[in-house]
């Protein structure tokens, strides 16, 4: 049986910072469970669901920034770096904390899915449990793939311990502390 990468990381996290700093603005890294990662470069579809999201979180949560792909320190110990597409957090909440944030404030992580092979493993199982173990409380997952909006919420133990996924087109509720209501009808405008 071969160990898992959580067991035997491929380098500490303060390596990742370094490489992770010297990288082309071409190429988003991150460090999650001990493995180097590479996040696919965002297309036209998924620049217009963050706008899309932007946009009503301003229009109802408008003491709340969402800062897109600002990177978050995750993992027990804060042995992981992540990239969300969008981080909702109150405004100025990152001000002076530089690159890689810590996690405690942010109300929710968001993910974009997409059209890669790693997203199964990314987006749908790894980050949910890291952002879960980090003790962020809602996780909101869009998945192009799939057609639909997963929302996790009520992190324990490090895993989100409540699920509800809605179709695009219907109406998905952001629990608390985030509390509003997503219509997600124009996401059907951005399927492949």
């Amino acid at each position: 049986m071969t160990a898992m990468a959580t067991d035997r990381p491929q380098m500490r996290v303060e390596e990742f910072e370094q490489i992770a700093a010297a990288a082309p603005e071409t190429v988003t890294l991150e460090f999650i469970n001990g493995r180097l990662g590479v996040k696919a470069v965002p297309d036209g579809d998924h620049g217009a669901i963050i706008m899309w999201l932007l946009r009503q979180c301003m229009q109802q949560r408008p003491e709340l920034d969402l800062h897109i792909e600002q990177g978050l320190r995750v993992e027990q110990y804060r042995s992981g770096c992540a990239r969300p597409d969008g981080v909702l957090a109150p405004v100025a909440h990152f001000a002076g904390q530089g690159e890689w944030a810590a996690p405690e404030g942010v109300l929710m992580a968001v993910e974009i899915t997409s059209y890669d092979t790693d997203t199964d493993r990314g987006d749908r199982v790894e980050k949910p449990a890291a952002y879960a173990q980090a003790g962020i409380p809602v996780y909101l997952l869009v998945d192009r793939e799939r057609c639909e909006v997963a929302v996790r919420s009520d992190p324990r133990g490090g895993r989100y311990r409540t699920t509800v996924t809605r179709a695009y087109g219907d109406p998905v509720d952001l629990p608390a502390p985030v509390g509003f209501r997503l219509e997600t009808e124009l996401l059907k405008t951005y399927v492949r």
